[in-house]
């Protein structure tokens, strides 16, 4: 093996392992007797190669095909921007990056197969924002490059991935953690946790500020997070809730609004009850006073993460672009059965059902 080799080998190793949050010693363990942590650690700095036996423990271990370990490294991920919460431990937050990673490269190769690489629609035009205020112009405009109207948005996932930005979904037990965007060569990518499609709001929110993180531009005055996130939530909100179509259905300065109201107005904008009253409260609409009855009758909601009327949402929040393209590479012939199963990372009988017929 070169040392080219034994480097990506090292590299991949470790990557597997961090995906399934096993330390080195816990890896040793799973696989028995077959090698100690001491050689998984020179296997991992490329001081080492491993002779197959090692290798197929290993891969059954880890859960990879054996080539995956000798597979070259195409994307990094750069400028993380993490939606998370403290209580996140640093080994799951590596271990959702690398996921990530290893999605997005799969991703990467189907398009370049297909000659399918969608560019990004580009960084927005607009003048580097100081203040959550500036959020306001900023959505207002993406809209309109976008060519959106101001319509509420029906499938936002599908949206951005129409745009250039990939999305990944990945099945991690981590509540404290929403989702995260970042850049790559092929463009910006976005990963927003798979449980929160029990709630297709938060989902929602959460995809527009990941998109906020990736098109806007801050002022160098913005240096805190807590700025950052305080500008990326306007954005959000402006985004899910124009200005102008907002107030028509919302209404004017309001001395009151009734529960019903607010559902209404939340299975039609496919924002949550809470986004509703923050951002009638941002416009105007209401007082603060109201604002603030309105938060110490509805903070149960938000320890229970569910609202009133959060069953009458029917909203569509799924992406399949990724396997939509994998399908068709293997109807067409231009990768194998067996082939389109590894980059779904699923079984060749899981494919086969899938695809059910090929019509050639």
């Amino acid at each position: 093996m070169s040392d080219e080799a034994k480097n990506i080998f090292g590299r991949r190793l470790h990557q597997a392992r961090t995906m399934q949050g096993l330390s080195l010693r816990a890896l040793a363990d799973k696989i028995g007797a077959t090698v100690s942590h001491t050689a998984l650690a020179k296997f991992e700095n490329g001081e080492l190669e491993p002779n197959s036996t090692v290798l197929i423990a290993l891969a059954n271990a880890l859960g990879q095909a054996s080539d995956f370990f000798f597979r070259p490294f195409t994307l990094h991920l750069q400028n993380i921007e993490f939606r998370k919460r403290a209580s996140l431990g640093s080994k799951a937050e590596e271990a959702i990056k690398e996921q990530a990673l290893e999605f997005f490269e799969r991703y990467h190769e189907i398009e370049e197969l297909l000659g399918e690489s969608r560019p990004f629609a580009g960084k927005l035009d607009f003048p580097p924002l100081k203040t959550s205020e500036d959020a306001e112009g900023a959505a207002n405009k993406l809209r309109t490059d976008w060519k959106l109207g101001r319509d509420p948005l029906p499938n936002l996932v599908e949206l951005l991935e129409s745009k250039g930005v990939r999305v990944y979904e990945p099945d991690v037990p981590e509540d404290a953690f929403d989702g995260f965007s970042a850049d790559t060569k092929v463009g910006p990518v976005v990963v927003i946790r798979r449980g929160l499609n029990k709630n297709l709001l938060r989902k929602r929110m959460t995809t527009v500020h990941e998109l906020a993180h990736i098109v806007l531009s801050l002022d160098r005055s913005v240096t805190g997070t807590k700025e950052r996130e305080a500008i990326a939530a306007r954005f959000a909100g402006a985004f899910l809730l124009p200005k102008e179509t907002f107030i028509g259905e919302f209404g004017k300065m309001r001395n009151g609004i009734s529960l019903g109201e607010l559902i209404e107005l939340k299975v039609n904008f496919g924002a949550s009850i809470w986004a509703i009253m923050m951002r009638a409260r941002q416009l105007g609409l209401i007082s603060e006073a109201i604002f603030l009855r309105f938060c110490k009758e509805a903070a149960p909601w938000r320890s229970a993460k569910e609202e009133p009327g959060d069953e009458l949402y029917r909203g569509n929040e799924s992406h399949s672009r990724f396997r939509q393209l994998v399908h068709r590479a293997v109807a067409e012939d231009q990768v194998s059965m067996s082939k389109g199963a590894a980059l779904l990372n699923q079984s060749l009988g899981e494919l086969r059902k899938e695809l059910r017929s090929v019509y050639a």
